[in-house]
C-alpha cells in the first residue's frame, strides 16, 4: 500500500501547513470536476484519504508510531491489532437533537387539563429521499476505497518490524458507502426544516415549572436516524381571585360583619360553575369551607383535590348615626366581650376549618 507522505509528495517532516498546500495543488488537478479520466479519479481518492489521515494531528502521530524517533504504546499497539474499536461501517443514520418547548397554560387549563396543537419549526423527514440522503431513482453505492467496510488499513514500520493499523476511510468517512447522486432538497441530510404541529396532551393538574417528556417527538436525526425527545416546560398563568396550594384550588371570601355573625347562604362563581357555600354562624377570619372535589386534578391520579375558601369578615370603617346607635346597643347587649391576649398555640394560626 502507498505510503500517505508519497501521495501527496511531501517529506515525513513536512509541517501541517505544507501537508495542506499539496494536498490542495493535487485536489485542484485530480478533482472529478477538473479530470474526469479513471486514473485521476482513483489518484484523487488516494490522496484525498491520505490528507485525511496526515491533516489530523492525532491521525498523523498514530501513523507514524514507530517511526524513527517514536515508539507504541499500548493503545497503539491495541489499535493496530484490534481496529480502535469499531469494527465494519458506521450508520449514516443518527439519532436527533433534542427539543424544548415551553406552553403557558390558564388556571383553567392546569385545573381540567387540555389537548394543544402547537406549530413547532423542527427537523423533519425529507420527503423527498424517504431519508435515504440520495436522489430520487439512485442509491447509496459501495465505497470502492474501502469496499463497503468504512475503514483502511495501512502498513507503517515500527520497532516490532512491519504492522497493519487500521482507521476509518477518508473516502467514504467511515459509512462504507458513498452518494454519487445526493438527494437535492435535503442536500444529502436525510431530513429538511420545516413546520409541523405538535399534538400536546397536558393532562389534569400540572403545576407551574413542571417538565413533560414526549419520547420520539424531537428533531428526526442526520440520515433519516430516529427522533430525539421533546421536552415542554409549563408555565402557568396567575388568576385574579383563585390560588393553588398542592392539589387544592383557594380562594377568599369577604363577608359582612353581620352575615359572619349570623350565617348566610353565599353564591360564588367557580370553574366548575356557580356554588352554593353554607357559611356558619360565627364564622372569624381565617375559617376555611371546603368543598369536595372542586380542585386542582390529581396529577397521575384519579379524581381532584378540594375547593378551599377562607373566610375574611370585614368590619366596617364608616358608620352613619343610626348605625352606630345600634352598635352601642349591641355592646350594652354583651358586656361580657372584653379584649384581651390570645394564648399561643403551637405551629402557625389556623382557622377553623369546616367541610
Amino acid at each position: 500500500m502507498a505510503d500517505h507522505y508519497e501521495t501527496l509528495g511531501v517529506s515525513r517532516s513536512a509541517s501541517s501547513e505544507e501537508i495542506k498546500k499539496a494536498y490542495r495543488k493535487l485536489a485542484r488537478e485530480l478533482h472529478p470536476d477538473v479530470n474526469d479520466s479513471d486514473a485521476a479519479q482513483e489518484r484523487f481518492k488516494l490522496v484525498t484519504h491520505a490528507y485525511e489521515v496526515l491533516g489530523d494531528d492525532q491521525a498523523r502521530r498514530r501513523y507514524d508510531s514507530g517511526g524513527d524517533s517514536q515508539s507504541f504504546g499500548f493503545g497503539d499497539i491495541f489499535e493496530t491489532f484490534f481496529g480502535g474499536g469499531q469494527r465494519g461501517p458506521r450508520s449514516r443514520a443518527e439519532r436527533g437533537q433534542d427539543a424544548l418547548l415551553r406552553v403557558e397554560l390558564s388556571f383553567e387549563e392546569a385545573i381540567f387539563g387540555v389537548e394543544k396543537s402547537i406549530p413547532v419549526d423542527t427537523a423533519v423527514l425529507c420527503d423527498t429521499c424517504n431519508g435515504s440522503c440520495a436522489k430520487p431513482g439512485t442509491s447509496p453505492r459501495v465505497c470502492d476505497i474501502c469496499h463497503g467496510s468504512g475503514q483502511v488499513q495501512t502498513q507503517v514500520r515500527s520497532l516490532l518490524g512491519a504492522m497493519v493499523t487500521t482507521s476509518p476511510c477518508g473516502s467514504c468517512r467511515g459509512y462504507g458507502h458513498v452518494i454519487p447522486e445526493p438527494c437535492l432538497d435535503c442536500r444529502s441530510q436525510g431530513r429538511v426544516r420545516a413546520r409541523r404541529d405538535i399534538e400536546l396532551k397536558i393532562p389534569a393538574g400540572v403545576e407551574d415549572g413542571i417538565r413533560l417528556q414526549l419520547s420520539g417527538s424531537g428533531e428526526v436525526g442526520f440520515g433519516g436516524g430516529p427522533s430525539g425527545d421533546l421536552y415542554v416546560d409549563v408555565s402557568i398563568a396567575p388568576h385574579q381571585l383563585f390560588g393553588r396550594s398542592g392539589d387544592e384550588l383557594t380562594c377568599e371570601l369577604e363577608l359582612p360583619l353581620h352575615e359572619a355573625a349570623l350565617g348566610t347562604l353565599v353564591k360564588i362563581k367557580t370553574f366548575d360553575g356557580e356554588l352554593e357555600l353554607q357559611i356558619p354562624a360565627g364564622s372569624q377570619t381565617g375559617d376555611t369551607v371546603s368543598v369536595k372535589g372542586k380542585g386542582f386534578g390529581r396529577l397521575r391520579q384519579s379524581g381532584r383535590g378540594d375547593l378551599v375558601v377562607t373566610i375574611s369578615v370585614k368590619i366596617p370603617t364608616k358608620l352613619d348615626s343610626k348605625q352606630k346607635e345600634l352598635f352601642r346597643t349591641l355592646a350594652g347587649l354583651r358586656k361580657g366581650d372584653t379584649a384581651g391576649l390570645v394564648p399561643r398555640k403551637s405551629g402557625a394560626f389556623q382557622g377553623r376549618r369546616r367541610g
